[in-house]
């Protein structure tokens, strides 16, 4: 029995996405393996940060990296080294702030994940309203007291704020910084240098999705000048940032997981997914009561493609929602996402050989719901 057997806990199979609430990604031996050695010394912990980092810029072309604990911690503490700037006493006062402490947010690109921004001492400013923001509101809600413009990036819905390029060239004219949560939008790799090449100060990664390192890890990359200051504030200092500690072993998990996603074959690892995707459809062809079709991008926006098996009216007893859900009740239980009156099969989080067990899981639970 392994651990999860022995808790009583249940176990997935994920065909659905790199989703916190199951743990995200399955970490490579190598990181594991990375994790245990450093678990094995001790060492200072701020040292081990700025080599890791350097090490982690280097991988990305960027200025300075920093391993936060998740993306939401990145979003704190990125807010934080804004709000602070290089005040030792703003520094101390956090999150309580006045004077130059806004972040400006489009209404309709917000998450709730920006809540974090507050933690951090930033005082929201949305623009805009929740179907759509301009470029001339983004323009008109920044203030003296605006410290940085954050920005929450999904590739494929971007259409209802202004682009990141025209985000970019405002921050520059107002000398204020542009801020990118990208935590979903890995791969592709290049979105690890893009924006910060592209114009953003800082842009932050989930360490746990795309980038399968320990899912209680973050990635910030950007300017050498955001991230110091960021040391400044973050653990294993006293302070806002102490709470959001991240071990030697998270470290260095991310650092040999960032170095495994930077030198992976990109092609090859689509070409798996194309295979696997391929594989559902071709599996579903003619089968009574259903329609296949590859679906692209994933939810995330992310350049992968999903299939797609359409329940058709009347078919089953049961709608998608209804057929997912009894999914996770099967033994091993399947996560897939119900999107309409589809399942939607992610191959990104799919282990060797767990393609074909989702596909007769659906078959099995389709048949079932035979209307």
């Amino acid at each position: 029995m392994n651990i999860y057997e022995k808790l009583g806990v249940k176990q997935y199979i994920n065909a659905a996405a790199t989703l916190t609430m199951y743990g995200g990604s399955v970490m490579p031996d190598e990181v594991v393996a990375a994790m245990e050695e450093a678990s094995k010394s001790y060492v200072d912990l701020l040292d081990l940060h700025r080599k890791a980092g350097d090490y982690i810029a280097g991988l990305t072309n960027n200025e300075a990296a920093f391993v936060s604990n998740g993306a939401a911690a990145g979003i704190v503490l990125a807010a934080a080294a804004a709000v602070a700037g290089d005040d030792k006493q703003r520094r101390d006062a956090l999150p309580l702030t006045d004077g130059k402490n806004e972040i400006v947010v489009s209404q309709a690109g917000r998450v709730g994940y920006d809540y974090a921004i507050k933690v951090g001492g930033g005082r929201h400013v949305p623009y805009g309203d929740d179907e759509k923001s301009t470029e001339a509101q983004l323009e008109a809600a920044i203030t003296p007291n605006t410290a940085a413009i954050f920005m929450f990036y999904f590739e494929h819905r971007m259409g209802n704020q202004p682009s990141f390029e025209a985000q970019a060239r405002i921050a520059r004219k107002y000398g204020v910084y542009l801020f990118v949560d990208a935590a979903a939008q890995l791969p592709a790799k290049e979105n690890l240098w893009r924006f910060t090449r592209d114009g953003a100060d800082l842009a932050i990664f989930s360490g746990g999705k795309g980038l399968k390192g320990p899912q209680s890890s973050g990635l910030i990359v950007g300017k050498r000048g955001l991230i110091d200051r960021i040391l400044t504030i973050a653990s294993p200092n006293p302070g806002l940032g102490r709470p959001f500690k991240v071990g030697k072993e998270e470290i260095v998990g991310l650092m040999t997981a960032v170095k495994l996603f930077v030198e992976a074959d990109e092609a090859a690892v689509n070409a798996e997914y194309e295979r696997q995707v391929g594989y559902v459809i071709s599996e579903f062809a003619g089968y009574q009561g259903v329609e296949t079709e590859r679906s692209f991008p994933s939810e995330a926006g992310q350049p992968m493609p999903r299939a797609k098996v359409s329940l058709l009216p009347g078919a089953f007893k049961a709608d998608a929602a209804e057929i997912a859900a009894q999914l996770k009740l099967c033994s091993p239980g399947v996560l897939v996402a119900a999107q309409g009156d589809s399942l939607m099969v992610n191959p990104q989080t799919l282990l060797k050989d767990e393609v074909e067990i989702v596909v007769n899981k659906i078959k099995e639970t389709l048949a079932a719901n035979k209307a």
